[in-house]
């Protein structure tokens, strides 16, 4: 495998996931990891990740300077990089002019790490420093117009940086860049393939459950739906899925998912009606936080009786998957800015909340995944296409896209005008091209007229956004015809409703949910 030493980069998780694009496995692990633990690991190679801080700073993190001397092939990025030169007796100094952005990269070495990087291909820069002077041993392989020491190599101890972003989108030959080092450097093999993890995960779900009984919380989602899929595949009637209606779903949704499960996938599922109590908990509560709060106790009080009545059982099935695992983790923070520096993967993770005397063993055959391999892992067992390519879909569900106080009139406001939104994207067939599309409902009323007479009605948010993983996001430019329909038929169709907006905010500054 690959190991990322992250630094506190917001792209540490980018890389890992570019890594596993070249079938190679790849894990993200603490800055404080020492050079003995690194030894342990065995990985092939060791990528330095960016960070937010200057390595002349007091307060910025430092790797194990031993790590330079495992004869582990090392890539540092942008802080990786200026981290490398520093320890290994070079100079960074804060530039004479940042560099942000676009730029082009200029190949002084068009072999090894560089192998097939076009010249002035566009990468992508974020960094305020500069390495003014190589440690010994090192030369330039790249320089940009701002940049001379843009990509640097000691090949003999294999040591490189770069002081560019090859993992982000922007960075034209950055993924050829990748796996140079990979293949190339590291010597890998693309072992780290779909088939592999089926095959490896049902031998160990098989070896740590044995005859006992599973119970899976089941939603619709592609996680979920993959991993029942996959423990069925493994222990067949040992597993039950457990469905909760809290009765913020999609409309037809809850009746949809028990039809595939049951009848064309003869999967068992135990469906549970706690519509009246989730929205009582509700009643009265407009804050965002609180409503996630309420919910997720009720869900877990919900989850408790039933697993109770339907038990025992031994085994708790989660959809955990490797962001969450990363993001859950502990987060080391500078007591003075306040600022993430890094992150420390623990040894097990837990979903928080659960209660302790649950007295069940976890089993989170998806802990290793990204969201994207997910979806491979579950089309490859058989997962139909509408469930591994649905749109991601909050676990609080309509309950926070209705902004204020959820009440049973809002939720059918909101239900009818969400399904018009999915009719229409889905008969214009663009449901694909977006990764999330919904409607949002306001808790003002606007004045209106329809038929010669005043109305005075609730507006509904359009909200159609494009993104390539969720953690930026921009709006859809789709055709303002589709836009037109689509106001035309909520108005028209939808009681209660009167106005029709599009949200044409990005992320950032704004997030894709509105609550």
């Amino acid at each position: 495998m690959i190991v990322i030493i992250d630094f506190g980069s917001q792209y540490s998780e980018l890389i890992a996931r570019r890594i596993r694009e070249t079938q190679v496995y790849s894990e993200v692990i603490s800055y404080r990891t020492t050079a003995e633990q690194l030894r342990n690991l065995n990985p092939k190679g060791i990528i330095l990740s960016g960070g937010p801080n200057s390595v002349y700073d007091n307060i910025a993190p430092k790797c194990d300077p031993e790590i330079w001397h495992l004869g582990i092939p090392i890539l540092g990025v942008c802080y990786g990089m200026q981290l490398m030169v520093q320890q290994l007796g070079g100079k960074v100094t804060r530039a004479e002019r940042a560099e942000y952005g676009k730029a082009a990269l200029f190949v002084d070495d068009p072999t090894d790490l560089l192998t097939n990087v076009e010249e002035g291909s566009t990468m992508w820069m974020s960094h305020g420093d500069s390495c003014n002077e190589l440690p010994e041993g090192f030369e330039i392989l790249a320089h940009t117009d701002n940049t001379p020491c843009a990509a640097i190599a000691d090949h003999e101890k294999k040591l490189y940086g770069v002081q560019f972003h090859p993992e982000v989108v922007h960075s034209i030959c950055g993924l050829a860049l990748i796996r140079n080092f990979v293949y190339h450097i590291c010597v890998c093999e693309p072992t780290w393939t779909t088939a592999t993890f089926v095959e490896e995960s049902i031998r160990e779900i098989r070896g740590v459950v044995g005859d006992k009984r599973v119970l899976l919380a089941l939603s619709g989602g592609v996680d979920s739906s993959t991993l029942a899929f996959l423990l069925y595949r493994a222990i067949g009637e040992q597993l039950t899925c457990m469905f909760i209606d809290q009765g913020f779903m999609r409309k037809g949704e809850p009746e949809r998912l028990l039809k595939l499960f049951k009848e064309q996938f003869h999967i068992p599922v135990e469906y549970v009606n706690a519509r009246d109590r989730f929205l009582a908990q509700l009643n009265g509560i407009a804050d965002p936080e609180e409503k996630r709060r309420r919910i997720g106790h009720e869900f877990i009080s919900v989850f408790e009786e039933e697993s109770k009545r339907l038990g025992p059982f031994d085994y708790l099935a989660q959809g955990t998957l490797y962001p969450d695992v990363i993001e859950s983790a502990d987060t080391n923070v500078d007591p003075k800015t306040g600022e993430r520096v890094a992150v420390k993967i623990k040894s097990h993770h837990n979903v928080g909340g659960l209660p302790k005397d649950l007295r069940f063993k976890l089993v989170e055959p998806l802990r290793k995944l990204f969201k994207d391999e997910v979806r491979k892992v579950g089309r490859s067992i058989g997962l139909p296409e509408e469930i591994v390519r649905r749109h991601p879909f909050p676990g609080p569900g309509l309950a926070i896209r209705i902004i204020g106080e959820v009440t049973a009139e809002r939720l059918n406001i909101l239900r009818d005008a969400d399904l018009v939104v999915r009719q229409e994207i889905n008969r214009h067939e663009v449901y694909h091209d977006l990764w999330q599309a919904f409607a949002v409902l306001l808790p003002v009323r606007s004045v209106g007229v329809m038929g010669d007479k005043r109305t005075y009605a609730y507006p509904i948010v359009l909200r159609l956004i494009t993104s390539e993983d969720g953690m930026t996001a921009d709006w859809a430019r789709v055709p303002y015809d589709l836009l037109e329909i689509i106001s035309n038929r909520i108005v028209n169709e939808v009681k209660g409703v009167n106005r029709v907006v599009y949200d044409i905010t990005s992320k950032p500054p704004g997030t894709i949910e509105w609550e």
